[in-house]
C-alpha cells in the first residue's frame, strides 16, 4: 500500500499552545501533510516565527494571537481561521500549563490557571468549533491530554484534575456527535522535554522532573505531532479516540 505524501491536501487544521512545544511541532506536521494551519497562542512573535517555517516550506500558516481563558478571543480565533483560510477541518486543543504542588502548599490561583487553560480553554474551542464543523459536514477534534489523565500522582493534584477532565469531556463529546460526522481523538503523552516544566512554581518539585527528564530519553514534540498526524489522516470511517504515547523507558 502506497501511503498519502500530503493525506491533508485541502484541509483547514487549528493549533492551539502552537508557539513552542507538541503545538509547533504539530502545527508544522499538519502543515507539511497539506493542511493550511491557523496558529494560536499568547506569544505573537513566536507564532510569526513557526508561521515563517511552515511558510518557507511550500506551507499556509495563519498566526491568531489568543488567550484561551478569555472566551471572546476563542470565539474570534475560530472564527477568524475559518474566515481567513474557509473552514475549519482539524482542531488541536493543545494549549496547556503544568503548575506541580502539593495540596498542602498549593497556591490555589495555580489551580485555577490551570482549569482554565487546560480544561475551560479546551472545552471553549470545540464548543465554538462545532456548528462551524457541522456546517462543513465533519471534522475532527484533537484534545492533548496527559498519562496524567489516567493516573494520579503526588503532587500533581490540580494537573490531575484537569487532565482527568479532559478524558471525561471528550469521550462525552464524542458520543454526542457521532452522528455528525465529527471524530475526536485524546492524546496521552507520557514525559515530554517540553517547556512545560519550566513553569513549575515548587524548585523542588522543577529540579525532580528535571533530573528524571535527564534520567531517560524523552518524548520530543515531534513524536506526538507524528502521532497526531497519523490519527487525523485516517479515513473517514476510522476513528482513532486514544493514544497513550510514553517514552520506552517510563515505566509509570
Amino acid at each position: 500500500m502506497v501511503l498519502d505524501a500530503n493525506p491533508l491536501d485541502g484541509q483547514v487544521a487549528l493549533v492551539t499552545g502552537a508557539s513552542s512545544g507538541i503545538g509547533e511541532a504539530t502545527a508544522k506536521a499538519l502543515a507539511d501533510a497539506g493542511a493550511s494551519v491557523g496558529l494560536a497562542a499568547r506569544r505573537e512573535s513566536e507564532l510569526q516565527a513557526v508561521a515563517d517555517d511552515i511558510e518557507s516550506a511550500g506551507g499556509e500558516a495563519l498566526v491568531v494571537p489568543t488567550d484561551v481563558t478569555e472566551e471572546s478571543q476563542v470565539e474570534s480565533m475560530i472564527d477568524t481561521t475559518a474566515s481567513e483560510l474557509g473552514g475549519l477541518d482539524i482542531l488541536v486543543n493543545n494549549a496547556g500549563v503544568m503548575l506541580l504542588e502539593a495540596v498542602a502548599d498549593a497556591d490555589t490561583d495555580n489551580w485555577r490557571q490551570m482549569v482554565e487553560v487546560n480544561l475551560l480553554g479546551l472545552m471553549s474551542a470545540t464548543k465554538t468549533a462545532l456548528p462551524v464543523m457541522k456546517e462543513n459536514g465533519g471534522g475532527h477534534v484533537v484534545n492533548v491530554s496527559s498519562i496524567a489523565g489516567r493516573m494520579s500522582m503526588a503532587t500533581g493534584s490540580g494537573y490531575n484534575a484537569t487532565k482527568f477532565g479532559v478524558n471525561g469531556f471528550t469521550e462525552a463529546f464524542r458520543k454526542e456527535v457521532t452522528d455528525d460526522g465529527i471524530r475526536t481523538t485524546i492524546i496521552e503523552p507520557g514525559l515530554v522535554d517540553t517547556e512545560l516544566a519550566d513553569h513549575i512554581p515548587d524548585e523542588d518539585i522543577q529540579a525532580e522532573t528535571e533530573e528524571w527528564v535527564d534520567s531517560i530519553e524523552p518524548l520530543t514534540g515531534e513524536d506526538i505531532a507524528r502521532s497526531i498526524r497519523f490519527a487525523v489522516s485516517q479515513p473517514q470511517h476510522v476513528s482513532i479516540n486514544e493514544m497513550l504515547i510514553r517514552p520506552t523507558q517510563q515505566e509509570m
